[in-house]
């Protein structure tokens, strides 16, 4: 009996030190994820990339994302909200992360129509027509051309963007970005430079709340 207790005590302590362990770590990465973004923000943020709300707010919010990506489309009207509860208080900077299949062509067109200023619009109409061109999560970018069509996009001209070689640096920089800041799936989202205790619209919110508290 006294054997079988110390094996059940044995295992409940490795249990805790398990836990203890990857709570520490945890936290440990996320300051670690805060003082490099005060150092340089380059890896959180990268030139010219598509961004909602006041450029002079003191909340920012990175967001890396996947347009095949289904959370991330369920994801994207929450985080309006946040923004809303917020006026003028954050900025939200998003990133692509090309980690479904094909997803890498439909950021394609997301881009070249961020050069046309009409991301927002552009991504929106892709997020409502995910399930007719990512079944399965799979992109098929030919398909995404018959949900956009109403954006006012000048086609031509996004298909020749599209081809241009600093399409594929774009890219090939969100992946190398997400890798080096340890983002392994999407939504992935940094608050002045902290990722998210654990992933979640509430996470993401205390996340925000404190962040706003603390800024202003």
């Amino acid at each position: 009996m006294k054997q079988k207790n110390l094996v059940i005590f044995s295992v409940v302590f490795l249990l805790i030190a398990f836990v203890a362990g990857a709570m520490l770590y945890r936290s440990q990465k996320a300051d670690e994820a805060v003082q490099a973004y005060r150092r340089d923000k380059s890896t959180f943020i990268r030139t010219n990339v598509p961004t909602f709300g006041n450029p002079e707010a003191k909340v920012d919010i990175v967001e890396f994302f996947d347009p095949a990506c289904g959370t991330c489309a369920e994801f994207y009207p929450l985080v309006k909200k946040l923004m809303a509860a917020h006026p003028d208080k954050i900025r939200l900077y998003m990133r692509y992360a090309a980690f479904h299949p094909g997803s890498d062509q439909v950021i394609k067109i997301l881009e070249a129509a961020h050069r046309q200023g009409k991301f927002r619009e552009t991504l929106e109409a892709v997020f409502a027509s995910q399930e007719g061109w990512a079944p399965n999560h799979r992109a098929q970018a030919q398909l995404v051309w018959s949900y956009i069509g109403g954006v006012g996009l000048d086609i031509k001209k996004l298909r020749q963007d599209m081809e241009l070689p600093e399409m594929d640096q774009i890219v090939q920089q969100g992946l190398a970005d997400a890798k080096t800041l340890g983002v392994k799936a999407t939504p992935e989202f940094f608050v002045n430079g902290k990722p998210l205790p654990s992933f979640g619209y509430d996470q993401l919110k205390d996340l925000v709340n404190e962040a706003v508290a603390a800024a202003y």
